[in-house]
């Protein structure tokens, strides 16, 4: 019996890599290195071949480091995000909150010069909005996928009457405006989490969020789960392992999600950057992760009232995230092209 990964129990070597090595890119059909790999490394072999996808992974990289090291990034620049350099000090900000110096005040002192009114370091703001965006990116996604995989196999192998159901949530929530849907939720989840004469903590606009985002994150990746759970459940290797008086539950994470790494993984990546700009979205129209946090779509809300006499302000959180979302969209698009054998770019 072989599934479609590759698990074998008759004579055949695990991996069916003289298939996938026969699937090797076009630009390279006779390159006998592909050939005799695992699945694994047939993928991370393409993967390398690709110029783009490797440049846009060294990005994304750096952009997680920065995220993972800023308290140690601020302690070595010698600034925070959270002290006001500029106020009551007139040799950095004028007395209507400008910086003195040229490029937004940009010095050897403050390499992003400093925030018009508040006067506080924009580098270390930048910095600290990395960890902002990539925290609740990251959560949700994890919960997305979690909650995507879960009703999407449900429903695929399932089917019947919890597929129905499953199908009609999906399409309700996907009715609803997501911006306008995810503005009014915000409050509300706010409002449950915390009693109204409590002071907010910092950790609720994170979670808030997340939650929010979560929502509405999930529906896409179910639906194409539900698709390749409603083909897989009719292969021949589903019937056998019925036959020999499998369980539904050993049947699905023992035949059907091994199926479905690449899906969850090529959805997964793509779906990370876009989290970011909806954090981001979230916190410029004020709804998002609230002051002292420091967070990219804030700052570049904030940005957007000293456009003509402080474009620097604007400048490094908008081109910050135009980079960070396109290298990682771009690194989704060469995850995908990786696993699937049959591209030819």
């Amino acid at each position: 019996m072989t599934t479609p990964t590759g698990a074998t129990t008759g004579g055949d070597t695990p991996g069916s890599t003289s298939d996938l090595a026969d699937n090797a890119p076009a630009d390279a059909p006779t390159d006998s290195g592909f050939r005799g790999l695992s699945p694994g490394k047939l993928m991370w072999r393409r993967f390398l071949r690709d110029r783009t996808g490797v440049v846009s992974a060294g990005v994304v990289l750096f952009f997680v480091l920065v995220a993972v090291l800023a308290p140690v990034i601020s302690m070595i620049y010698g600034k925070d995000p959270q002290t006001h350099y500029g106020q009551n000090d007139p040799t950095l900000l004028t007395d209507s909150g400008l910086p003195v110096a040229p490029n937004g005040g940009m010095s050897g002192d403050f390499w992003f010069g400093l925030e018009p009114g508040l006067g506080r370091d924009i580098l270390t703001q930048l910095v600290y909005g990395i960890r902002t965006s990539l925290i609740i990116a990251v959560a949700t996604s994890v919960l997305t996928t979690v909650i995507g995989v879960a009703l999407g196999i449900a429903a695929g192998y399932l089917g019947g009457k919890i597929d129905y159901f499953i199908g009609r949530v999906i399409d309700v929530l996907m009715s609803f405006p997501s911006q306008i849907f995810l503005i009014a939720t915000m409050p509300v989840v706010t409002s449950l989490l915390v009693a109204p004469n409590e002071k907010i903590p910092e950790w609720l606009p994170f979670v808030a969020v997340t939650i929010v985002l979560s929502l509405l994150g999930w529906m896409g990746l179910a639906r194409i789960l539900r698709g390749v759970s409603l083909s897989l459940r009719e292969r021949e290797f589903i019937e056998a392992a019925k036959v020999t008086g499998a369980s539904p539950m050993r049947i699905i994470f023992k035949e059907i999600l091994p199926n479905l790494w690449t899906p969850i993984l090529v959805q997964s990546t793509l779906a990370l950057p876009a989290f970011v700009t909806a954090e981001a979205g979230l916190s410029y129209l004020g709804v998002g992760v609230s002051e002292p946090t420091p967070d990219w779509g804030r700052m570049i809300a904030d940005a957007a009232s000293y456009l003509r006499t402080d474009v620097t302000f604007l400048l490094f959180p908008g081109l910050a995230m135009v980079v960070f979302v396109l290298a990682f969209n771009l690194l989704g698009d060469s995850v995908r092209d990786a696993f699937d054998p049959k591209t030819n770019r």
